[in-house]
């Protein structure tokens, strides 16, 4: 069905841009949607809606008495319920039908960290002298900064920016908006984009986003994703790199400099304080790392 295709394409491309998910893994979760969507044509339902609850249960029954294993079917609930929570953000639904299922307990996957020694290798990898070089600079600046989302670093507006106050007012989930307060190194890199590198990418014409392409087009996700992925060879960095790869290393580094949890739960703009504790264990894992190599005994 082309719309549900549709929708799936929408979803694994946001899965691969904006939570840098494997090949590996997007392949796996299109096979979940795919037999999701098999499963919906047999029933004769031709979209997905906010009552789904009941036909997501019956779908996950149904593997069960095929005799997946608990592992496979936890994987394929998760897909459902990314998808649909994908759905509502997206404003495709108001309601998510999956968030009332429960998942079992799998574990808790840790986000690989960037060293600070790796982060400004990266922040240090653009030619500042082109004028794309410059917005890329500012770019990967704004987003370690920050801790922005790739998507509310290429929809941040000229409006949004404070360089008197070295804050911007970022839209994020669900339209909510914050104020993150940025550094010195950012202002002095965005100013330089917006006074020199800018006005030669626009080329006469007229945006009211902060970073722009070719023809005075807004930046896209994609395209952020391209750039970086050369400044991460460049860099020779073997870690699996995302832009959400800098929000993790903004979240970490504070907590291990002694920011209180609140505070980068505010910067970060989640809704929920156990979104950010997560850190607290990649903090805990960064001082046994620290304790096995320096401590005699350790």
């Amino acid at each position: 069905m082309p719309w549900f295709d549709a929708l799936a394409e929408q979803f694994l491309n946001y899965l691969r841009v904006e939570k840098g998910l494997s090949e590996k893994t997007l392949v796996a979760y299109g096979n979940d949607l795919s037999r999701y969507f098999a499963y919906l044509r047999s029933k004769g339902v031709e979209r997905v809606s906010a009552d789904d609850m009941p036909l997501i249960a019956a779908h996950l029954t149904e593997l069960a008495g095929m005799k997946l294993t608990a592992r496979s079917r936890a994987r394929h609930l998760v897909a459902l319920r990314g998808f649909y929570h994908f759905l509502v953000q997206e404003e495709v639904l108001n309601e998510d039908p999956a968030k009332r299922i429960d998942l079992p307990k799998i574990g808790m996957k840790l986000p690989e960290i960037l060293s600070i020694e790796e982060v400004e290798r990266l922040l240090a990898a653009p030619d500042t002298t082109r004028p794309s070089g410059a917005r890329n600079a500012a770019m990967l600046e704004l987003l370690y900064a920050a801790g922005l989302r790739v998507s509310e670093l290429v929809n941040l507006k000229r409006h949004d920016v404070n360089l008197e106050v070295c804050c911007l007012k970022v839209i994020g989930k669900g339209a909510a908006e914050r104020l993150v307060p940025i550094g010195l190194h950012a202002r002095e890199k965005l100013i330089f984009y917006l006074e020199t590198a800018r006005p030669a990418l626009l080329k006469g014409c007229d945006s009211a986003f902060v970073f722009v392409a070719r023809a005075g087009k807004p930046m896209t996700r994609q395209g952020f994703w391209k750039i970086l992925k050369q400044y991460v060879e460049r860099s020779d960095i073997r870690k699996r790199i995302t832009p959400h790869s800098f929000r993790h290393a903004f979240a970490s580094h504070l907590l291990e400099n002694g920011a209180d949890m609140r505070s980068i739960q505010m910067m970060l703009g989640h809704a929920d304080i156990s979104s950010t504790q997560i850190y607290t264990h990649v903090a805990r894992k960064r001082l046994q790392e620290i304790h096995e190599k320096y401590h005699p005994r350790g």
